[in-house]
């Protein structure tokens, strides 16, 4: 498997198969999400485009990055989600990075939305799916983010030697900007455990697909068989 990390902005070309990595927090709480119940995620382009989505749709709940704000009903942290009952809800996510890389490959013919949760499920998938290309969308600090590039790396590693080791790309990512921020308090609408959860390794047996259904881009957990490879 020929594998490329861009970030968002390197994004010249559409991709043939793209895994958009968000570990803290767009792609952990959407696995958690779908944990608790939830049927689908619409990732919106805007504040503006979710809000208006759940004036359409009332039974929609709407999560964004940040504090709380009018309008939405959680914010993009895991450790407040995981208490949130979503059964046969859908969610309407939009976030500052993860989103914005999901829809910047919309147009590619498989995107998968990955964080260290689904890690091996999503290595199944493209051991069973891909081609030979896959290009990994690290989403965070324009492509800098080692939370992200370590979890895309990881997963890369992992789809064509199933037994490799987490620990050095947990490590990378644990160090990263991004855990730093969330455990001092500089993010906003973060729980205490968010680190931790958005760090545990296969916590979900489903990848996360996005697809789009005219004219929303809407992601979906598909079941990994472990015993079918």
């Amino acid at each position: 498997m020929d594998t490329r990390f861009l970030g968002i902005p390197e994004l010249v070309e559409v991709p043939s198969v793209a895994v958009v990595v968000d570990v803290m927090r767009a792609f952990t709480v959407a696995a958690w999400a779908f944990a608790q119940g939830a049927e689908k995620i619409v990732l919106a382009e805007s504040l503006d485009e979710a809000l208006a989505l759940k004036a359409r749709h009332p039974r929609w709940m709407a999560l964004k990055d940040g504090p709380p704000a009018p309008g939405f009903d959680a914010v993009n942290s895991p450790g407040l989600l995981r208490s949130v009952d979503l059964g046969g809800r859908t969610v309407v996510q939009k976030t500052t990075a993860g989103t914005v890389g999901a829809l910047a490959v919309k147009d590619a013919s498989l995107v998968l939305c990955a964080g260290f949760v689904v890690a091996e499920a999503t290595a199944r998938f493209l051991r069973r799916r891909a081609g030979d290309q896959v290009t990994f969308v690290v989403t965070g600090e324009d492509g800098r983010a080692d939370d992200d590039l370590a979890c895309a790396q990881y997963i890369a590693r992992r789809t064509i030697e199933s037994g490799t080791d987490a620990a050095a790309y947990l490590r990378r990512a644990r160090e990263s900007r991004a855990a730093a921020e969330l455990a001092q308090g500089v993010r906003q609408g973060v729980h205490p455990d968010d680190v931790a959860l958005c760090l545990e390794v296969d916590r979900f047996p489903f990848a996360m697909v996005a697809t789009l259904e005219d004219p929303l881009m809407v992601l979906r957990p598909y079941a990994v068989d472990p015993l079918a490879d």
